[in-house]
């Protein structure tokens, strides 16, 4: 099994911790994983994505040319990143900030991860959200290394950021 996925959106919205979560996670069942992190120029609110690559077998490159799964949280990424998504792949999308198209033989999931994120209290947790809709399809990694993994990264003393986002993770996997 390999999964090449690419995340992307805004900065600031979580790209880079959703990736490495999810790497992490990987790694915890001794799965081969790459993350691949690339930042914009810009500052908050620019373009920011990620890729990785999980796999039972040594990974030869972590450049994802073609993605098995598009985590996708707004249109400027959608439109930057559509054409990348292999036939038959997933595209995760965030409909809060992005609408899709007509995309060939893909499978879209869309969920409003921005504005259930809103409706639990903070905006910040839409990728915990969007994470967790993903982890319940593709089923890549367990849940319950997920939720360890939130647990293991967040700042000492911070047991709220760890409850909200581990919240999150769970909502998105009920979608």
């Amino acid at each position: 099994m390999t999964e090449r996925i690419i995340i992307a959106g805004a900065g600031g919205q979580g790209i880079m911790l959703l990736g490495k979560v999810l790497a992490e996670a990987a790694m915890k069942e001794g799965k081969f994983v790459t993350w691949l992190p690339a930042y914009g120029a810009e500052v908050r609110g620019g373009t920011s994505h990620c890729m990785l690559v999980i796999s039972d077998e040594e990974i030869g490159s972590p450049y994802v040319s073609k993605a098995d799964t598009l985590i996708i949280m707004n249109s400027p990424s959608l439109e930057k990143f559509k054409g990348r998504l292999a036939a038959g792949g997933l595209l995760v999308l965030n409909s809060s900030l992005a609408k899709p198209e007509k995309q060939g033989k893909v499978k879209i999931i869309q969920h409003p991860f921005s504005d259930k994120a809103i409706e639990m209290g903070n905006i910040k947790i839409a990728n915990m959200i969007a994470l967790g809709c993903y982890v319940g399809l593709r089923k890549s990694v367990s849940i319950k290394n997920v939720l360890g993994v939130i647990e293991d990264i967040a700042p000492k003393g911070k047991k709220d950021l760890v409850l909200i986002n581990q919240e999150a993770l769970k909502k998105g996997v009920a979608l």
